[in-house]
Formats: structure tokens, C-alpha cells, sequence
């Protein structure tokens, strides 16, 4: 008879297999998975049906067995596949993203071709392939949205897809032009005429979306958020205790910008570098920092790790940065290769995160290029449980937690103006714990969600109608920064606490190895600690017995 703990193996592989091909797209980078070749997008009634079938099949499978007498790592990747496992079930029948959402399908249309644009040139005949068939499966993936959304969909999201909507069409024919001269010659030929019916469809789109009601709800509700923060998420915290702990952190943000702005007032301020300078300057401060932190004993990458750099948006790709990061991560099947962040020159009227970027490339690397140096060391771990994406708080949480393990350490103690935006960022990740929980309760309106980044940060407008809609799309992911933090900074007290023989360095080192690993579990297995985990149980209420 095969063990529990090879079953358990088994059972993650074959779901994992399967989460490759149904898993939808979204405008985050770490969630990306490879795609099986010849890959498209299908949200059809039968494919929604099939995905719950699995479901229910991996679930059964899981069921059966029997881990009781297995080793903490074991029980901890059974609770990793049970938290994908509630996962699924949160996006299918409690997000409902599907039924309730317009803009999920300019993801699930567009995204497919946005993520084949990222890795770098040159375009070989399977990505020039596969661009083809996604942009030839666009109109299939809005005429699934019509079926889908008829009657479910929610007035701020039909608003918010209007707006994409609007120039959509365009921009795909404006990108499709450029790329074409870097296709093979086949591909390039069948190009325009795929990427001229996507658009039709793209404009068709829009105007049924226009003559509809939508009489949907926006709000998720309480008893959905619960389900993912307990289950998914596995936070030991209710939403008031999480708003508590974020009020607390906001005030804590605010006295340290006012302290940073005082030290800035008192400095010469940097001008902003030149577009080759910029990036030149990226990559040469992206190994300083790696440098800083074996200097400091705070960290020490592997030598052969991957590096994380800007580089110039493609001329390909700028049309299309509304749909994503756009931020060539890699994956599991590219792990050696170095994550590109695609840029602007620098410019007036750039967004929040942008022009900290122009100003200070570091603001940038301290917290998108943790995620990937993180990742890629995550996927190099020997447990292939280990590798995947579970839940957004211990991968923002870590990045966010990184931020301030720089301002403390002195990493822009050359840079004053740095570190009162470093303090300022602090605020938005506190105030988006707010607007997250408010979003989703019903307790607040996108408008009211987007003035409170307006006024409470500051963003500019746009940012802040971004965020809130993004959020309000995507619940529990604007509360994982903040949250993710807490936890991490409660994770490395209780370290210290309870171990004799607490090494900082090696604490970050295993942090980052198994970031990807909700902190409840991180906590059982490196410290045998279960109360959190114990609590998250406990708030997620009556189920299966949990070994």
C-alpha cells in the first residue's frame, strides 16, 4: 500500500497538473503559471462544470487520507494543499469573478497574449504560435462573458471594464503592429487578421456591455471574506482586529514620514537620472544591495541567483502595460533566468510607484525585487509542495516586511527623499487594509475607497481608482501587505524568544526559501507552534478535522 505521505505527493503533482490549465489570469504577477502548449482560455458552462468536478475529486482524494502520523513537513503540505484546494472553491462559487466581474474577462481574453509578450526577443515559432491562438480565442472568451455575466454582473465592475474597454481595441492593434516585424514570417502574416477580429470583438464587447443592467453585488460579504481569510489565507485575526492593527501601523507611518521629511528638508535632493542612466544605474544598485545585505549579516543570496533588472517597455508592449505588472518574473520552467521589469523613460505625470522608481531605482528593487529573488530561491526548493503560489500575505508580506528591514538597516541613509517615500508607502499598505475589508464588507463604495487613498496617502487619482477597483476584485490581496508583515514581524519575535541560538540571517534566509508558506505554517513547522494556525481553524469554524 503507497504511504499517506506519497499519496499526499501524488495528489499535489496531479493537482498542480491541473491548476496550470484552469487557474484564470489576473493583472498580479506572482500568481503566473506556465501554460500547457497549446493552452487557450475557456470559461464556458462545461468548462466552469469540469473545473468543479476536479475539484471535487482532488477534494475526495484528500479526504481519504490519513496524515495523522505523518511529520510536521507533511501535515504542513497537506495544509497547503487544502488552503488550494479552498481556493478554487473561493474563486468558482464565492468571488465568483466569472459571473460577477466584466473586467475578469478582458483578463481572461487579453492577459494569455500580455504574459507571451513579456519574456524577452526573440519570438520563436511556439510563442509566435501560441500569441496566434490566444488572439484568435479572444472573441470565444467574450462570448462565454455574455452568457456568463447576463443578469450577475456588478455595476462598479461593468464601469471600470467601460473604461478599459474604451481604447482597448486600439492599443491591442497598436502593439500587434510593432510585434509583427519580430514574428517568423508565417506567423507575422496570420497576425493582422486575428488581431483586427479580436479587436471587433473587443469593440462588440463593449457595446453589449453598455445596453446592459447590472444589477450584481459588488461586495464579496462577510461570510465569503471569512472563508478566504480562514481558509485560503489561513489569518489567525478577525477583519476588526486586522482594521485594529492597521490603524495602529498607519499611525505608526505617519510620525515616520514626518520624521523622514524632516531629515529630507535637510538634504540636497537628487535629480531625476536619464533614461540609459536610469537603468544602468538599476543594475548596478540591484548587486549593491545584494552586497549590503552580506555586509550587514542581514542576508546572503546564492551566488548563482538570478538578478532582477529594468529594462526599456518594448515598443510591443507599452500599448498593453494597463493589463499588467508588467514584469517578466519568470516561472518554475524559466527560474534561471533574470526577472525583467519593463520601464518608462523618466517623465511628468508619472504614476505613485513610477516616479519613486525614476527617482530611486532601490525603491523598486527593496520590494519587486524581493518577489523575485524570492521566488526563484523558492523554486529551487527540494519539496516541489513548496514551489507554488498559496496566497498573497507571506509573498507581499515579506516584500513589505524587506522595505523596512532597509529604512532600519540604513540602505537609504544616502537618500533622504527615498526614505520619506519608503514612510509614505507604509501608509498605503496600512490605509489598504482598510479599504480592502471596506470593499468587500460593503461598508465602502469605489469612489469612497479611492478618495480615502487620495486624501489619507496621497495617491494621485488614477493609482487610487486602480487600487480600489483592483481590490475590490481581488479581496484579501490589499490587506496581505500589511498583514503579511504583522505576521512575519510576530514570526521573528517568537523566534527569538524561543530559540536559544536566534541567527537574523539565517531567520531571513529560511523566510525567504519558504516564502511562498503561509506564516501560520511557517510558525508550526520551524517553531511547533500551532496557535495560530489553531485560531485560523477556529475562526474558519466547523469542518474537516485538521491533522
Amino acid at each position: 500500500m503507497t504511504p499517506p505521505n506519497a499519496q499526499l505527493a501524488q495528489l499535489t503533482k496531479d493537482f498542480w497538473h491541473w491548476r496550470a490549465r484552469t487557474q484564470s489570469d489576473s493583472f498580479d504577477d506572482i500568481p503566473r503559471v506556465d501554460r500547457p502548449a497549446g493552452w487557450t482560455s475557456d470559461w464556458s458552462a462545461a468548462a466552469v462544470a469540469a473545473r468543479r468536478s476536479r475539484l471535487d475529486g482532488f477534494s475526495r482524494r484528500y479526504q481519504a487520507l490519513d496524515l495523522g502520523d505523518e511529520s510536521v513537513p507533511v501535515r504542513v503540505n497537506g495544509r497547503l494543499l487544502e488552503s488550494a484546494l479552498a481556493r478554487v472553491h473561493w474563486e468558482l462559487d464565492l468571488l465568483s469573478g466569472w459571473r460577477r466581474n466584466p473586467c475578469f474577462y478582458i483578463d481572461q481574453s487579453l492577459i494569455p497574449v500580455f504574459n507571451l509578450l513579456l519574456p524577452p526577443p526573440p519570438f520563436d515559432g511556439a510563442r509566435a504560435a501560441a500569441i496566434i491562438e490566444n488572439l484568435a480565442n479572444v472573441p470565444r472568451v467574450l462570448a462565454q462573458a455574455r452568457t456568463n455575466l447576463l443578469g450577475h454582473a456588478a455595476e462598479p465592475f461593468a464601469t471600470q471594464a467601460l473604461k478599459l474597454l474604451a481604447e482597448s481595441a486600439e492599443r491591442l492593434e497598436e502593439a500587434m503592429a510593432s510585434l509583427a516585424p519580430l514574428l517568423p514570417q508565417l506567423h507575422a502574416r496570420a497576425l493582422p487578421t486575428v488581431t483586427q477580429e479580436a479587436a471587433r470583438q473587443l469593440t462588440a464587447f463593449q457595446d453589449w456591455l453598455q445596453d446592459q443592467d447590472h444589477p450584481g453585488e459588488a461586495a464579496v460579504g462577510e461570510q465569503a471574506l471569512n472563508f478566504f481569510l480562514h481558509k485560503v489565507a489561513l489569518l489567525p485575526y478577525t477583519p476588526q482586529q486586522m482594521r485594529v492593527m492597521a490603524r495602529q501601523e498607519h499611525h505608526r507611518s505617519v510620525a515616520a514620514e514626518a520624521i523622514a521629511r524632516r531629515q529630507s528638508r535637510r538634504s540636497q535632493q537628487r535629480s531625476a537620472p536619464q533614461e540609459q542612466n536610469y537603468i544602468g544605474l538599476q543594475h548596478s544598485q540591484e548587486r549593491a544591495v545584494r552586497r549590503f545585505y552580506a555586509e550587514q549579516g542581514i542576508l546572503r543570496l546564492p551566488e548563482d541567483l538570478r538578478h532582477y533588472r529594468f529594462e526599456p517597455v518594448p515598443s510591443y508592449l507599452e500599448p498593453l502595460t494597463w493589463l499588467g505588472v508588467p514584469h517578466y518574473i519568470t516561472s518554475q520552467a524559466s527560474a534561471g533566468e533574470d526577472a525583467v521589469r519593463y520601464v518608462r523613460a523618466p517623465e511628468p505625470g508619472l504614476s505613485y510607484f513610477q516616479q519613486a522608481k525614476v527617482l530611486d531605482p532601490r525603491t523598486g528593487i527593496v520590494h519587486e525585487g524581493v518577489h523575485a529573488h524570492q521566488l526563484a530561491w523558492s523554486w529551487q526548493h527540494p519539496d516541489p509542495a513548496r514551489r507554488n503560489f498559496y496566497d498573497s500575505a507571506p509573498n507581499e508580506g515579506l516584500a513589505f516586511y524587506h522595505e523596512e528591514l532597509m529604512l532600519l538597516s540604513g540602505l537609504f541613509a544616502d537618500s533622504p527623499a527615498s526614505a520619506v517615500f519608503m514612510a509614505n508607502s507604509m501608509r498605503l499598505r496600512a490605509l489598504r487594509v482598510e479599504t480592502d475589508l471596506g470593499l468587500a464588507a460593503g461598508d465602502l463604495t469605489l469612489g469612497e475607497a479611492a478618495d480615502l487613498l487620495v486624501t489619507m496617502v496621497p495617491l494621485d487619482g488614477e493609482t487610487a481608482w486602480q487600487e480600489a477597483v483592483f481590490f475590490a476584485g481581488n479581496p484579501g490581496q490589499g490587506l496581505s501587505y500589511q498583514i503579511g508583515k504583522l505576521q512575519i514581524l510576530d514570526l521573528l519575535s517568537a523566534s527569538e524568544r524561543e530559540l536559544d541560538d536566534f541567527d537574523l540571517q539565517a531567520f531571513h534566509e529560511r523566510l525567504w526559501r519558504e516564502g511562498n508558506i503561509p506564516i501560520a505554517l511557517q510558525r508550526w513547522e520551524f517553531l511547533g507552534l500551532r496557535d495560530h494556525l489553531d485560531e485560523a481553524d477556529r475562526l474558519a469554524g466547523a469542518g474537516r478535522p485538521l491533522r
